[in-house]
């Protein structure tokens, strides 16, 4: 065994200890304050998914811009979230909840889904009241900016913006580049370093110098792509429809215990369901706010409703097409033990393996899935580095301190492509939950201006009103509020 083989193995063991310890705690708060904030909004997820998708459809009709070119649209940063959350959770993701968790699993992702689509509602609507307008006449927000204006937290803000960095554009992006890497050996049986060396040098591009491009074409070319990904799974469902009602048995009957199909026990299909599915819906984790925040916006409430339809979108539709394809096209435990059991095998490469049985994908499987990685793990990661970037530049301005943060960002892309997958998605696990416990802290003491603010929403709605406005005086307390009322409506 080589000293880099020695090494990942160690730290592998360790992480993994860290992270199953953690999760303990992050599954109680995630669970806890879902359904608190259920509560409180009387299932604002559900009781108002109309209003939701009323406000979705008019930002595709009408644009939804209310600021000119040096504003971000309601719509621009629902699509740019959308792009952050389907990713390769949607695919190895749920790939790996399989492997670890079973059938089960999936269960389990849709429930935390439901409830924490009611956490994403309160992080989003509280990231737009407590957004700044930086130099640059953009709004900026997230975690660090509602910890330092409502909490009056200044350096414990600076400690969760280092955190968003670790957690973002190193970790995320890092699950994100061994993914491709994974996808691509399984497709064309490529030398991994020679395809660190690619996806490092193709990202670097983009870091040093053309992110607003990519940008603007992942801003079409994702959701295109995660349309056809649907239509694959929706003929692979119907070529197999027969198997639909077993497939849900299946599925429920692991949820509970009461079947044991790849020695997940209940317990294990709960917290690997909750795992994949927050690391791709990613309510809770205070990730999204730091885009949501950048939209102008009439009312703090409507990003806030459009996001809590973005985890439902994520999870129910995009991680259950996976997750039906997987299930209905046989038995995925025979590749589990082909390959040696649960730690051999990843997301991805048993995803392939599963679409290579479907007669409309066959051989091409591999090939057509490493495609589908490949263009949303790089809107995801465009994602993650500009809230790196952001959060850095909320730390400071020094433009060193910045060219430091994209080459340490790039040099762990290529460090994440050749180390071990179960390394990379540990240690993305551990810090996620990290920033779920921090994030949801911060929110017990002033979710309860989310509330106030979709209480306000709603009374101007019932009044006839199409677009609320929203005035600060209407919350219990105005500290550190300075973009409302926007001077520019």
């Amino acid at each position: 065994m080589s000293v880099f083989e020695t090494v990942n193995a160690v730290l592998t063991s360790a992480v993994a200890v860290v992270n199953e310890y953690i999760w303990y705690l992050a599954f109680i708060m995630l669970g806890c304050m879902g359904l608190y904030f259920t509560w409180k909004t009387k299932g604002v997820q559900l009781s108002m998914l109309k209003e939701s998708c009323r406000l979705s459809f008019h930002g595709m009709k009408a644009s939804d811009v209310l600021g000119g070119k040096n504003a971000v649209s309601s719509f621009q940063a629902f699509c740019v979230s959308m792009g952050a959350r389907v990713g390769v959770g949607n695919i190895s993701g749920v790939g790996m909840a399989f492997i670890m968790g079973g059938p089960g699993a999936i269960f389990w992702m849709w429930v935390f889904a439901l409830i924490g689509a009611a956490t994403s509602f309160v992080e989003c609507t509280i990231g737009q009241i407590y957004k700044e307008k930086g130099a640059d006449g953009l709004f900026h927000g997230g975690p660090a900016y509602y910890i330092k204006n409502a909490l009056g937290k200044g350096k414990f803000a600076i400690f969760v913006a280092l955190l968003v960095i670790i957690t973002y554009p190193i970790c995320f992006t890092q699950v994100q580049a061994n993914t491709i890497t994974d996808a691509f050996v399984t497709a064309f049986n490529i030398d991994p370093l020679i395809m660190a060396v690619i996806v490092t040098v193709i990202s670097a591009i983009v870091i040093l110098g053309g992110i607003a491009r990519v940008a603007r074409v992942s801003s079409w070319l994702v959701p295109i792509m995660a349309v056809v990904y649907l239509i694959i799974a929706l003929i692979v469902i119907a070529m197999n429809f027969t198997k639909i009602p077993e497939m849900f048995s299946v599925i429920l009957g692991c949820a509970f215990g009461f079947q044991q199909i790849g020695g997940a026990a209940l317990g294990t299909a709960i917290i690997w369901g909750v795992k994949r599915g927050a690391f791709s819906n990613e309510a809770g984790i205070g990730s999204i706010p730091n885009v949501t925040s950048a939209a102008k916006v009439k009312h703090p409430a409507r990003q806030g409703l459009m996001q809590s339809i973005g985890v439902l979108i994520d999870t129910l539709v995009v991680c259950s097409a996976t997750a039906f394809m997987v299930m209905l096209l046989g038995d995925y435990t025979q590749y589990v033990a082909a390959a040696g059991g649960p730690d051999n095998i990843s997301g991805v490469a048993l995803v392939q393996n599963m679409l290579m049985q479907e007669s409309i994908l066959g051989s091409a499987a591999p090939i057509i899935i490493a495609v589908f990685i490949l263009v949303f793990a790089f809107s995801s990661m465009i994602g993650y580095y500009s809230m790196g970037e952001a959060n850095t530049r909320f730390i400071t301005q020094n433009k060193t301190v910045i060219w430091v943060f994209r080459i340490v960002v790039i040099a762990m892309i290529f460090v994440a492509c050749i180390a071990n997958f179960a390394l990379v998605w540990a240690m993305a696990d551990v810090f996620m939950a990290v920033m779920c416990l921090v994030n949801l802290g911060a929110l017990i003491f002033i979710g309860k201006h989310a509330f106030e603010a979709l209480a306000d929403y709603k009374k101007q709605r019932a009044a006839g009103i199409d677009e609320p406005v929203f005035d600060p005086s209407i919350l219990s307390s105005q500290k550190g509020i300075s973009c409302w009322p926007d001077k520019d409506d």
